[in-house]
Formats: structure tokens, sequence, C-alpha cells
């Protein structure tokens, strides 16, 4: 019992004393998952937004496609890129394992299918009324796209703080193809395994209630706009 006391107390002073080491993990573990989030956004959310308002040939297919890869395992996704990116595979020649950048390439290919399916299951829902409205005003597909995108910002930033928090919170991929390697690859996730597999759990706590931090700052931003609603 003493040792549990005694790593709360030594993480916590970790934590006041701004340790170099402790924080450079949690800045590259933001870093790496808003960044993915990003590039997923970009690409996803138009497409979300088109598939979902637009009939085309084979949708509900599409549609079963998009609800299983939301909940596609990490570990999956870290060993298909690593297959390809790794020295012998058919991009080995970029040299992006076991760096950030490889990191980020694994949470956007993780998060995309939520992405894309969480805004294309909202624009498929009340999109349809937005887009006749501007195809009574004219628009083009690509303006009907930018109008439900806009008049459903709000919905879609909640779900792109859905898919940060499964981005930041995800261990297998990263871990596959980052490393963990000090200095370079090691973020919050991949630190705690280590750290409790070495008995280090000062650094584990501390961690771990940096990320229990995150999750209560994205749950509260998700319950304060549900209640507005």
């Amino acid at each position: 019992m003493n040792y549990i006391i005694e790593g709360f107390k030594n993480s916590i002073e970790l934590l006041v004393s701004f340790d170099k080491n402790l924080y450079d993990i949690i800045f590259l573990s933001l870093k790496v998952s808003c960044i993915a989030t990003f590039i997923s956004s970009i690409i996803m959310i138009p497409l979300g937004v088109y598939s979902g308002i637009t009939g085309f040939k084979f949708k509900a297919l599409f549609s079963r496609l998009v609800y299983t890869f939301m909940s596609i395992p990490s570990v999956i996704v870290g060993l298909v890129i690593s297959i390809i990116l790794t020295r012998n595979g058919p991009l080995g020649f970029l040299n992006l394992m076991y760096t950030p950048y490889v990191m980020i390439i694994a949470q956007s290919v993780l998060i995309s299918p939520l992405i894309l399916g969480l805004t294309y299951n909202l624009s498929k829902s009340r999109g349809k009324d937005i887009k006749e409205m501007g195809v009574t005003l004219g628009a083009n597909k690509l303006q009907i796209v930018i109008l439900v995108i806009k008049e459903l910002k709000e919905d879609m930033l909640m779900n792109n703080i859905t898919a940060f928090s499964r981005a930041i919170s995800e261990v297998g991929a990263v871990m596959v193809v980052g490393g963990n390697i000090k200095g370079c690859t090691r973020v919050m996730t991949t630190s705690i395994a280590m750290y409790n597999s070495m008995g280090d759990y000062s650094m584990a706590i501390a961690l771990g209630i940096v990320l229990l931090l995150i999750s209560f700052i994205i749950n509260n931003i998700t319950y304060t706009y549900s209640m507005e609603d």
C-alpha cells in the first residue's frame, strides 16, 4: 500500500516541477494527435458530407464498410502501415518508421473511418433539408457540401473531439510503428505501459493523471454542448 501512496506523491511532484521528460512525452502526444485529427478532418468531413447527402450505387455496402472500419483494432492499422513502410516494404525508401511522422499517419488512418462514419451519419440524417435549400438557391455540389458543413459545424466539432479522444488514448498502432523511442516517439499511452512494466509507478501515474484530465475536459465540453441543445 505504501508504494501506491508514494507513487501518487511522486507523480504530483513530477507534474508540479514540470519534469522535462514527462512534459516532452505529453507535448508529443498532443502534437501527434492534434495533427492526425486535423489531417483526417479536412479529408473525411467533406467526403462524409458528400456521401451522406448523395445517392449512389452500393451506398448500403459503403455504409457497412465505413461502420466496420470505425471499430478497426489499432494493432491491425499499425501492422498494415508497418508492412508498407518497413525497410523492405513498397514505401520503405521514405524512412518513416520509428518517427513521429509515421505515428501521425497511423493515428490518421485509425480515426479517419470514425470521422467519416460520424459525418456520414450526421449528414444523412440532417443534411438533406440543407441540401434542398442549397439546390433551391442554385448552389452547385461543392457549395452544397460547404453549406452543410457550415450548418452542422458544431456537431462536426463534437465528432472531431470524439476522434481526438480515440487518437490520444490509442496505444497499439503507435507502439508498432513508433517503437516507443525515448525523446523521439514516446507518447503517453506507450510510456504508461512501459513504466508500469518497469515498476516506475510515479511516471505511469503522472501520465495517467494527465490522460484523465484530458478525458475530463473532452467529456465536459461534450456534456456542456449536449445540455445546451
